[in-house]
């Protein structure tokens, strides 16, 4: 323990910490936005979204509105097609836009029975309880954040207007939209749809649609080997009244619309890495520089330059391994206690990934390496007289 951490450092751990906690905390928050807009990448070129022309509050991720179950068969006659799932979609309040965004929470209704259209995401990791089953009415699966938002666990109930859902299961979480979704069964979704939309209460009490009809979009699966975008095109071609975005084209939309959460993702992972590496490497530096007169003694006794080198350099690595580690627990707590306050309202702000805890951990060892060995080479070449004299 006490070669690790060598007597008379501990100003200079406590600084590398302070340093290694910004890096970590402001990498933690570009991590999460970009699990977010890879996670939305996946999400869109994992299907075709197909929705119906407007009618109604239209409540499709694709902006549209009723899609018939006619327009269902002819979508699934066009060569190339896998699957097409039917869904539900509806914004959980009423007041805000129907159109889709990956922060929006949404109810999502699906038959539970059929296999899941996107090929990206066919199943979802379950935290807590269990998933949808073929028959289940009456029942929710919900986002893990849309859960915390709304404080609910599994054998809670969800209210949906003049409708209740009881809990079953909470999805872990995903860092994309299922985050924010409540899941039921597509019978229960157009239940939800028709007491909220009066216009088509209307149309299907005078009898001009049947349940089958009642669906906001759907999920077209391709076959293996077709391309998406050229199906999706022929789609679009060849079935009339229906809203049809092509994938590529749609995940260029996202990365569009995101360009500069991609920008402030940039910006935070520099000036972490400003912060962190100069905090880092001036502490080490000056920690060195402070023991001048003791390695002018040392060398004036007979030591080498290289057994001075191999002492610092084993100091400089003990010192950033305690202090990228203190700073590491530092940026956790931070993290944890400022997550525990966001997550009430659904929100998550920072993501400690594996993949940023090591590259911090390397980039620290590396780091104090080169800035102890920068400092003894520069003291090694001054006199032993000189050195002590420095140091004086």
């Amino acid at each position: 323990m006490r070669r690790l951490f060598p007597r008379g450092y501990g100003f200079t751990v406590l600084g590398i910490a302070v340093g290694m906690a910004g890096l970590v905390a402001l990498g933690a928050m570009a991590e999460r936005i970009s699990r977010f807009i890879e996670g939305g990448d996946r999400f869109v070129l994992g299907q075709i979204s197909v929705a119906g022309e407007g009618m109604g509050m239209g409540a499709g991720f694709t902006a549209g509105g009723l899609l018939p179950a006619a327009r269902l068969a002819e979508i699934a006659k066009v060569p190339g097609v896998a699957l097409v799932q039917p869904q539900v979609m509806l914004p959980i309040n009423p007041s805000t836009s129907s159109f889709m965004t990956l922060t929006q929470e949404l109810l999502m209704g699906m038959d539970p029975s059929a296999p899941q259209a996107n090929r990206n995401y066919q199943t979802l990791p379950i935290r807590k309880g269990r998933s949808l089953a073929p028959g289940d009415r009456g029942v929710a699966v919900l986002g893990l954040d849309f859960a915390a938002s709304h404080k609910l666990d599994v054998g809670g109930v969800l209210p949906m207007g003049a409708l209740e859902f009881k809990v079953v299961g909470i999805l872990d979480k995903t860092l994309t939209a299922p985050d924010r979704f409540a899941m039921v069964s597509l019978e229960d979704a157009r239940d939800v749809w028709l007491r909220r939309d009066p216009l088509l209460f209307r149309v299907f009490g005078g009898g001009g649609l049947t349940r089958a009809d009642l669906n906001s979009g759907a999920a077209v699966a391709w076959q293996d080997g077709v391309d998406p975008n050229d199906l999706a095109r022929r789609i679009q071609a060849s079935v009339k009244g229906v809203n049809v975005t092509i994938p590529s084209e749609l995940s260029e939309m996202l990365r569009t619309s995101t360009a500069f959460f991609s920008a402030l993702l940039v910006g935070i992972g520099t000036l972490a890495l400003v912060i962190g590496g100069l905090s880092l490497a001036n502490t080490v530096t000056a920690a060195v520089f402070e023991r001048i007169r003791d390695f002018g003694v040392k060398r004036a006794l007979g030591a080498t330059d290289v057994q001075l080198l191999r002492e610092v350099l084993g100091e400089a690595l003990g010192v950033s391994l305690w202090g990228v580690g203190l700073g590491v627990a530092l940026a956790l707590g931070i993290g944890v206690l400022v997550d525990s306050r966001t997550v009430r309202e659904g929100q998550q702000l920072f993501f400690f990934s594996p993949r940023l805890l090591g590259f911090t951990f390397v980039f620290a060892l590396l780091l104090g390496a080169l800035a102890a060995a920068y400092a003894t080479l520069r003291i090694t070449r001054l006199s032993p007289a000189e050195a002590i004299r420095r140091g004086t």
